[in-house]
């Protein structure tokens, strides 16, 4: 599980490891890193790095001095290396010097030297930096056109929360140090690829401030039967979502269940005829009360939100297992708060909204600072809460946050949602802590939407049917 941490966090642990670290060690470890990846994507993009020409957009700061002390060794390669100062009284001084002493020289005409150059190293402003680009950075956006290579962020992207409040940067690939940051899965469209290089600072950083599990994480955690298991052992999943006038609904949830492995999946609702027909494996009945006993449910998808949804959803909270509460169920509690009252205390409980669910529930939008307001709302219900979105982020009640970046918008289609409940409520069954289920159950959903589409948009019914195929893959890895 990878750790990410907040500027406040990063600068903290910086100024213990400076305290106790020659002055310009740390600078000089992280521009050596910086002129590796450069030269990587120099070699990429051209086919060479000898003679390519590389441009720095060198701000006041130390990230203008990590592009500096990066160009100078990438001079030493053989590399032409301009420096366009955006604000050169400020410029940092020893990185300057450094750059002159290699042979690398101060752009005269900024505009022709990006028109021309094979590599842009983005060293304008650092993890201190909010708000856009200021006018002078931001009059040179039109002339990148080679691939951009950020230091520690792009510019003009906000390091904590990812947003863009005007002009920025795009980048091919972001080079960070010591740690990963915020922005980094919250907003990597900006950020392209990113790479982290070790300067030591990791003794420094303490707990995380969120979360990011990676495939041999999701792998270990997944269930699978062994050699003493049978159907009971394995999980039973209940279902109850789907109606008459939705039952798509009901097929696409209890079908993602069925495919992650549940020992045995029950459905109850009216479109249990459907749902035999496409999954007979599935033990389905009419109705809630004539279920059977489960070890977690999913409600929601398709239920309706009148008045036969909501003693559906009130039925489920009062069994005294996990739930997953997804789609109407999550509008029913926000229009029926009481309806909360069936459920037992500690009982865990997992919500799956998405912006528009979410701001119903918490009577506000997620807003730009979307980590604090997914912790909000899983502090105001006492659950765990999964906030759909490009970056999928799941909080749990006593703080801890995971992110999951998409691969893609492949999940930007109509019955996804019901997908990945049905895939939170396998994994609920099983036993597995609420939290972690929620974040693995993002990851396979994730890249089952990736394996299903191959390039090309895809449907849930294609989402749902890569399951296996990422399960497999994440096992293997787990071998």
């Amino acid at each position: 599980m990878q750790g990410i941490w907040t500027t406040v966090h990063i600068r903290t642990a910086e100024e213990r490891l400076l305290a106790a670290t020659p002055e310009g060690a740390l600078m000089q470890r992280a521009s050596f890193g910086l002129a590796v990846q450069a030269a990587d994507l120099l070699a990429q993009h051209t086919g060479r790095v000898a003679a390519g020409r590389v441009v720095l957009l060198v701000g006041a700061g130390n990230n203008g001095g990590d592009a500096l002390w990066a160009g100078s060794f990438l001079r030493k390669r053989g590399v032409g290396v301009t420096a366009v100062l955006l604000n050169p009284e400020r410029a940092h001084a020893e990185g300057l010097a450094a750059l002159r002493r290699a042979g690398g020289r101060v752009a005269a005409d900024p505009q022709r030297a990006l028109e021309n150059a094979d590599l842009v190293i983005d060293g304008i402003v650092g993890l201190s930096a909010h708000g856009p680009l200021r006018d002078n950075a931001a009059e040179l956006l039109p002339y990148l056109s080679a691939p951009v290579l950020a230091v520690d962020l792009p510019s003009g992207v906000d390091p904590d929360n990812g947003t863009v409040p005007g002009a920025a940067i795009t980048a091919t690939r972001t080079v960070t140090f010591g740690a990963r940051k915020p922005v980094h899965v919250l907003n990597p469209e900006r950020c392209g690829e990113v790479v982290l290089v070790d300067i030591g600072l990791g003794p420094e950083l303490g707990e995380p401030d969120l979360r990011q599990l990676d495939a041999v994480d999701v792998g270990v955690a997944w269930p699978v039967p062994g050699p003493d298991d049978d159907k009971y052992s394995q999980g039973v999943a209940g279902i109850a979502a789907g109606s008459a006038t939705y039952p798509g609904a009901a097929v696409l949830a209890t079908g993602s269940a069925v495919l992650a492995t549940s020992g045995m999946v029950r459905y109850a609702g009216p479109a249990a005829d459907v749902v035999r027909s496409r999954w007979p494996e599935v033990v389905a009945t009419g109705s809630v009360t004539d279920a059977g006993r489960v070890q977690a449910w999913v409600v929601g998808p398709g239920i309706g939100t009148g008045q036969e949804g909501r003693s559906v959803l009130r039925h489920v909270l009062a069994e005294g297992v996990p739930v997953c509460a997804d789609a109407d169920a999550t509008t029913l509690m926000a229009r029926y708060p009481d309806v909360l009252d069936a459920r037992d205390p500690g009982t865990p409980l997992v919500l799956t909204p998405h912006a528009g669910e979410f701001e119903r529930l918490m009577g506000a939008a997620p807003g730009e600072d979307r980590v604090s307001a997914v912790r909000e709302a899983a502090r105001k219900y006492d659950a765990v809460v999964l906030l759909k979105g490009n970056t999928t982020l799941v909080a749990a009640p006593d703080g801890r946050v995971l992110a999951n970046v998409a691969r893609g918008s492949w999940l930007a289609t109509a019955g996804s949602g019901d997908v990945l409940s049905g895939l939170v409520g396998a994994l609920l069954a099983s036993g597995m802590e609420p939290w972690l289920a929620a974040g693995a159950a993002a990851y396979v959903h994730s890249l089952a939407a990736d394996l299903g589409a191959r390039g090309v948009p895809v449907s849930a019914s294609g989402v749902q049917g890569a399951i296996p195929e990422a399960i497999r893959r994440l096992r293997s890895l787990e071998q």
